[in-house]
């Protein structure tokens, strides 16, 4: 074939294959242009949170979505529940919201030493018994799922315990996982339901029977799973362990009564009645030196803290945190949330008026 021949023939083959890849080039950045979402410039306004840490899977794209509409950046600290309140208040950190894991640190911390006026009771949950299934089998220990519940398929069908699964947490060498009670309420939550299990089943002893398996490890400087290696079981939300659940399939919970896994409103008065923890108080001029915390359902709330430097926007995540939006991110990554979210008639009069339309008055 002749040089002339090549010219004619392949040159505009090349050339017609060269200007396709563009227009293809094109027609996807198009597309990905199309898909991502249009954000305003960065701001210099700047939101501060305190929060739960049992609040991250729905917080942090929260947040990303929060910045994104408005340019406000945020500095989101999660801690536990009560050590970010002491953070905020005897620490003298700034903060505008406040968000711990029991919505009754707000009411009896808070409100009372005069550091937030109102609660808003946005989420719930419940308390799950977890367990390594291969840490368990292991150690021979008897099944803690009743054989004749439903299966472990999360989270659409969870096993309930077997009818004495307490005697589990009691044999020789077993060990239950928990924190300090005095900086989280997924910590003193365990002392809690302990208190709960022995007026459920009316057992003399239960509670403090209960405690002699308790233990505290700390954190794992190897960062690996201490449950089923440095503990065999751990009361946890149930949230969390659904998503412990889904990455590692050795992980296992069951479902304990609703007299003791604090997850029904309805017995609020059964939980105050039989439940009690005491812990140090805020340690500032304004707050009691010891606050009682009865046992309540397991729901997580929210305030504006009095003293908050970005009080606007702090008001602009509450009502994004209420919205469909908020809504739609705490059914995909946890806690439930409550819709629309609650607050007591004395603190329904002290919200803000924007934040009214996106709540409901009812006694806690």
């Amino acid at each position: 074939m002749s040089r002339n021949d090549m010219s004619g023939n392949v040159l505009p083959q090349t050339r017609a294959y060269t200007l396709a890849l563009i227009a293809l080039t094109l027609s996807l950045v198009s597309g990905a242009a199309a898909q991502t979402p249009s954000c305003v410039p960065p701001s210099d306004q700047q939101l501060i949170i305190y929060r739960a840490g049992s609040l991250s899977g729905t917080f942090k794209p929260l947040i990303e979505i929060f910045t994104c509409q408005t340019g406000i950046q945020v500095k989101d600290v999660a801690s536990g529940s009560v050590d970010a309140g002491r953070q905020i208040t005897a620490g003298g950190h700034a903060s505008d919201l406040y968000a711990p894991a029991d919505y009754e640190d707000i009411d009896v911390f808070m409100k009372p030493a005069g550091y937030a006026d109102f609660n808003i009771v946005f989420a719930q949950g419940r308390m799950v018994l977890a367990y390594s299934a291969s840490s368990v089998a292991e150690k021979k220990l008897p099944s803690i799922a009743d054989p004749n519940s439903q299966p472990f398929n999360p989270p659409a069908s969870i096993p309930n315990a077997t009818a004495k699964w307490y005697e589990n947490l009691m044999m020789p060498g077993v060990k239950v996982g928990g924190g300090n009670p005095f900086l989280d309420p997924g910590a003193y939550r365990t002392f809690l339901m302990f208190q709960l299990t022995e007026a459920y089943y009316k057992v003399p002893n239960l509670y403090n029977d209960l405690l002699e398996h308790l233990v505290i490890p700390g954190a794992d400087p190897s960062g690996g799973p201490a449950l089923g290696k440095r503990f065999d079981y751990q009361f946890m939300y149930e949230h969390g362990a659904q998503a412990m659940a889904s990455k590692n399939p050795d992980f296992r919970y069951v479902n304990v009564p609703d007299e003791i896994n604090m997850s029904d409103p309805a017995k609020n008065d059964y939980y105050r009645e039989h439940a009690l923890i005491v812990l140090p108080g805020l340690d500032t001029p304004s707050s009691a030196r010891s606050v009682s915390v009865t046992g309540t359902r397991v729901a997580w709330g929210i305030t504006l803290m009095k003293n908050a430097p970005n009080r606007e926007n702090a008001i602009k995540f509450l009502q994004l945190l209420l919205s469909p939006t908020g809504t739609a991110m705490l059914k995909e990554k946890g806690p439930a949330p409550i819709s629309p979210a609650l607050v007591s008639p004395a603190d329904f009069r002290k919200l803000p008026e924007s934040l009214r339309p996106l709540v409901k008055t009812m006694e806690k």
